[in-house]
């Protein structure tokens, strides 16, 4: 089983409706910029009875693993997809009969009884366009490569006249490094013009590089000495993306961190006042995050430059505020669920939210376009002890706050009356910004302006 996974329901009227007649399984939609998705597992194969929502096969994108179920009862007549390749949105996977019919078998072409061939059926026209585009495909000599390229990208490179060797040089940004109909795209456009792209870089983030007159031999480090008493452990699929994500950003922007330490006295006596009550009335635990969020939100509403992506020399500026909480998952890695438009949420909205994609992250219920959309990020390294961190951009953003572990301390306390020394909660704000747009100036008052915010918390606020 893959690390994360949605299921698509159907409508209750669709729940028992019986195979009439062959029936395709479609690729569903994953979000708004998911297009195509790896074929991991076949849950089913040919000839196997399935029922309604049940499912049938594992799949992969660049954002999330899912299942894709079975839209109507049945059995499976055909699988036209294989485990390993890359199928695209609307496509169909695999052809669904009714119960009991049996899968048609392997026959040989029959032989041709007269001068005039009649019309296929369309559906037996639409699968033959298919193999003969995977035929034409495969005229290409591609047996002098071990890279396992899609029909698709094998189609592509032959009608535009890509090598093999040409097509090697291409950074995939699929799964394992897989070339995918995107990469080669871009790399089209950026063909003939004498630029080379990184592939699988948000374009945002990326600006024309001029192409070397040689090609550099690709560097690689060295492979690590194993011997003794140790254990070799395997990425999974999401540490390999994690990790490639944070690279990525690291060789994107320059990253600069800011530190603010701000006084939540207010804020922790204030929801140790109101938590057992909010609790009985929302049926929800007040965590602070939801306050963090809060302040987070008004801060970009008065610093709207921290709200942007980078695109090449232009700078974009967004106007929904779409704020990700980092989660930790149970197996280690970690996923970064989006609170969309948080400005427009009051504190009890906030609290259902963040409770919600925390809950269903760490039960693997999340959908891709719960993950997707982000304009702002904090991350909460308090919740391990830390009283402070730098975090990584999460690209194609250009910031991120890390709130550190509250803590007490002593501290001077400014009254009319004079000053006088305190037990005060502490807690230290790290605030890392892409020096490329952000400066030192912006970058510092916004931390200090989400200090602000929580250090002036109405202690008799009412919720």
């Amino acid at each position: 089983m893959q690390d994360y996974i949605f299921n698509v329901p159907l409508p209750p009227q669709k729940k028992q409706i019986k195979a009439m007649a062959q029936t395709e399984v479609i690729l569903p939609k994953m979000g708004e910029s998911v297009a195509e998705a790896t074929i991991t597992t076949w849950l089913k194969s040919v000839g196997d009875t399935v029922d309604a929502e049940e499912a049938i096969v594992e799949i992969a994108t660049d954002k999330v693993d899912s299942e894709v179920p079975a839209p109507i009862s049945g059995t499976i007549l055909e699988l036209l997809v294989q485990e390993g390749d890359v199928a695209q949105v609307g496509q169909a996977i695999a052809i669904i009969g009714a119960e009991g019919e049996a899968a048609a078998p392997n026959a040989a072409p029959a032989q041709v009884e007269s001068k005039e061939t009649p019309s296929p059926e369309p559906a037996q026209a639409a699968q033959q366009i298919v193999t003969n585009a995977i035929a034409d495909a495969n005229d290409t000599n591609f047996s002098d490569t071990d890279q396992f390229y899609s029909p698709l990208v094998k189609s592509i490179a032959k009608e535009e006249g890509i090598s093999v060797q040409e097509l090697e040089k291409i950074d995939g940004s699929g799964k394992n490094g897989r070339v995918t109909k995107k990469d080669v795209l871009e790399y089209l456009e950026n063909r003939g013009n004498g630029t080379v792209i990184e592939a699988g870089v948000p374009t945002s983030s990326r600006a024309p590089v001029q192409a070397p007159t040689t090609t550099p031999a690709k560097s690689s480090a060295p492979a690590a000495s194993v011997s003794g008493d140790v254990e070799i452990i395997e990425m999974d699929r999401m540490r390999k993306l994690i990790s490639e994500h944070m690279v990525k950003s690291k060789h994107t922007s320059p990253h600069v961190t800011s530190f603010v330490e701000a006084d939540v006295t207010n804020v922790v006596n204030w929801r140790n006042k109101v938590k057992k009550s909010f609790e009985q009335k929302e049926g929800e635990k007040l965590t602070f995050t939801p306050i963090f969020i809060e302040a987070i939100a008004k801060a970009i509403k008065d610093f709207p430059m921290i709200n942007i992506t980078v695109d090449g020399d232009r700078i974009i500026r967004k106007k929904s505020i779409n704020i990700g909480m980092a989660a930790a998952l149970p197996s280690g890695n970690l996923i970064v669920p989006v609170i969309k438009n948080a400005d427009h949420l009051n504190l009890t909205g906030l609290t259902k939210a963040v409770n919600d994609l925390a809950n269903r992250a760490r039960a693997n219920k999340l959908q891709p376009d719960e993950i997707q959309g982000g304009t702002y990020t904090l991350t909460n390294v308090g919740s391990f002890g830390n009283v402070m961190g730098t975090p990584i951009i999460n690209q194609p953003q250009v910031a991120i706050m890390a709130v550190g572990a509250i803590t007490k301390k002593p501290a001077v306390i400014e009254t009319p009356e004079g000053d006088s020394i305190g037990i005060r909660h502490m807690m230290f704000l790290s605030h890392s910004y892409d020096h490329r747009v952000v400066d030192g100036a912006l970058g510092g008052m916004f931390v200090r302006r989400v200090a602000d915010y929580l250090e002036k918390w109405d202690i008799n606020r009412e919720i």
